[in-house]
């Protein structure tokens, strides 16, 4: 595989290329070159690459070819920018950064920024230095953002590490370290919290970039407040008008579309329709399971998504390769094909489809018609990554019981309310009958059990409540340790037994997802690596992913990807409720409530 070297050190070979004294390694064709910096489509155009970098793009490299020099014939297709993925989390694939590089690489994705928040939550800094390590070992760009909130919420959640200010500190020191990661803890921020205050200190004396997440509507006082802290991009907006608000303020909206969140249809319409200026608009995909990027794609995904919302394709691919990279400030190396920067160059038929033919990174051609083309040695992950999982007992069906306090027929009960496509849930109230001194679900209200095992310490402590909008209308139960973003484990289910199952099996596999019906295991994918991932190649674990899906719709659920929704029920910075490990969370007052209204 090519190496990547900086621009400083190659400038008199990529000279001498340019100007015909020296022969270039790959020279491409007659292709059409997608030029990001002037918006233009220049057809006829060659392109010149000297080892890992470009030398010369223009309408004849006849000069730069010698008799090594590879040759690969555009014959008039179109010459893209290798796409960038500006916010992802690659623990959201369930494979490791090498696996989810394979997944990703066939279709056209060359650069990626990721946040490794869900191994630091398990791990602390050795999970973020272990990924930051593999990252580096890859054919194409991964730079890393430092995850920020570990915990998410102080006070509302109990993590299996923290991270604090002078990890951050220490992680900026690191070459692959490209800014702070979204930085969740919003009412922290716009509260003066000096942990918060302290972290994006270190990054901006590092001279990087802050990562943000505002998830909440109300775009007054605690937004502003919250852009002043130093938060340069969002990728938590869903309506039009929070695109057009965190543009406005100077920060960079990121649209995503990942497995389960849609919110680019909402948020483009501030460039199709009201005429924004799309240079401060990027996409991103924020979580993707196995199963999209092996059958459905990556960021040429979300780039033809956005195309057909309207925006025109040469934008969309400005959102997706130089946007990226000048937000993050690396404009000279990746986001465009000229000269000095990485030969990181997509060939495809059609801007409009974006068939991915032919993938180049650093000037090696990487992928070919689906298809991966060069070798990716798996990752080993030492022993500490492993056995993660510690539920401290044997848990049994008493555990999974909800005990009422009055003697009555049926009370009313604070119920989390998924939102189909989207990450917030609401906060719904739901009457629910008692038996025998329990509370039990209502299959016909749609209300299921949900419950949160801690799984980092051993303490046994399970805590309960209800949830509704997975359609179970069997007995049966689903876990999972993938729980954002404590990571402890979340049973959602209809029978107490069962659930134990469930959460005894996981304990056993040391972590996955795993779905039980009428007392049959009826699919499981095994994540071993810190509870959160595979130590399988992709397709391995998206044929497993696929047959979760199948076996949660055999339990009545039909949500669009019900396991992404599932993994969010924990996150207690996105409103409006949700549920830790120290109870139910109302997150629109970040406070924990009781479960009987």
């Amino acid at each position: 595989m090519s190496k990547r070297q900086p621009w400083h050190e190659v400038t008199g070979d990529l000279v001498d290329v340019a100007m015909g004294r020296k022969a270039a390694d790959l020279v491409i064709c007659n292709g059409r070159w997608v030029n990001v910096h002037s918006g233009e489509i220049l057809p006829g155009t060659d392109v010149a690459i000297c080892g890992s970098r470009i030398a010369y793009v223009g309408p004849d490299a006849g000069h730069t070819i010698g008799p090594h020099t590879e040759i690969i014939e555009a014959r008039g297709r179109y010459l893209v920018p290798g796409l960038c993925d500006a916010h992802m989390h690659v623990e959201s694939g369930m494979v490791t950064v090498t696996e989810f590089a394979r997944a990703v690489i066939p279709h056209g994705t060359t650069s990626m920024f990721i946040d490794p928040h869900e191994i630091a939550n398990v791990l602390g800094l050795p999970g973020v230095r272990l990924m930051h390590d593999e990252a580096a070992t890859l054919p194409i760009n991964i730079y890393v953002q430092m995850p920020s909130c570990v915990p998410s919420a102080p006070g509302l959640e109990t993590p299996g590490a923290a991270i604090g200010p002078a990890e951050v500190a220490e992680a900026m020191t690191w070459p692959g370290i490209i800014g702070l990661g979204e930085m969740m803890n919003f009412p922290g921020v716009f509260n003066g919290d000096e942990r918060m205050h302290a972290e994006m200190a270190a990054t901006m004396r590092a001279g990087k970039v802050v990562g943000g997440h505002f998830a909440a509507p109300d775009l007054g006082r605690p937004f502003h407040g919250y852009v002043a802290g130093g938060p340069a991009d969002d990728h938590e907006g869903t309506r039009l008008e929070d695109g057009i608000a965190r543009v406005r303020q100077g920060m960079k909206a990121m649209l995503r579309l990942g497995s389960a969140w849609y919110d680019v249809a909402s948020q483009v319409k501030a460039i199709t329709e009201m005429g924004l200026d799309s240079r401060n608009f990027i996409l991103c995909t924020d979580d993707s399971h196995s199963g999209t990027l092996v059958q459905e794609g990556h960021m040429n995904r979300v780039v033809r998504h956005a195309i057909a919302q309207g925006l025109p394709p040469l934008t969309a691919i400005q959102m997706a390769t130089l946007n990226t990279a000048v937000h993050f400030g690396v404009e000279k190396d990746v986001g465009s094909i000229t000269p000095g920067r990485y030969a990181d160059i997509v060939l495809t038929s059609d801007l409009v489809t974006l068939p991915v033919e032919l993938v180049i990174a650093a000037g090696e051609v990487v992928a070919a018609d689906g298809q991966l083309r060069v070798d990716l040695p798996p990752y080993d992950y030492p022993a500490f990554a492993k056995g993660t999982v510690k539920l401290g007992k044997r848990l049994a069906a008493a555990d999974f019981a909800v005990a009422a306090d009055a003697a009555s027929p049926a009370v009313d009960v604070r119920v989390i309310g998924v939102v189909e496509n989207q990450a917030p849930t609401r906060a719904l109230q739901r009457t629910l009958p008692v038996q025998d001194g329990f509370i039990r679900p209502d299959m016909a209200q749609d209300v299921a059990r949900i419950a949160l095992v801690e799984r980092h310490r051993g303490t046994g402590r399970v805590v309960n409540g209800f949830v509704s909008g997975f359609g179970l209308d069997v007995p049966c139960a689903i876990a999972s340790t993938v729980a954002h973003d404590s990571h402890h484990m979340i049973v959602v289910g209809t029978d107490r037994a069962l659930m134990a199952q469930a959460a005894n099996r996981l304990g056993e596999v040391g972590g996955g997802v795993v779905v039980i019906k009428g007392g049959e295991e009826i699919a499981l994918v095994e994540l071993p690596i810190a509870g959160l991932m595979s130590d399988e190649r992709a397709e391995v674990v998206a044929t497993k992913a696929a047959g979760m899906v199948a076996a949660m719709a055999a339990c009545g659920v039909h949500l669009n990807n019900a396991y992404m929704q599932l993994s969010l029920l924990a996150l207690v910075v996105i409103p409006e409720l949700r549920i830790s490990d120290l109870g139910l969370v109302d997150v629109t007052q970040f406070k924990v409530v009781d479960l009987v209204v």
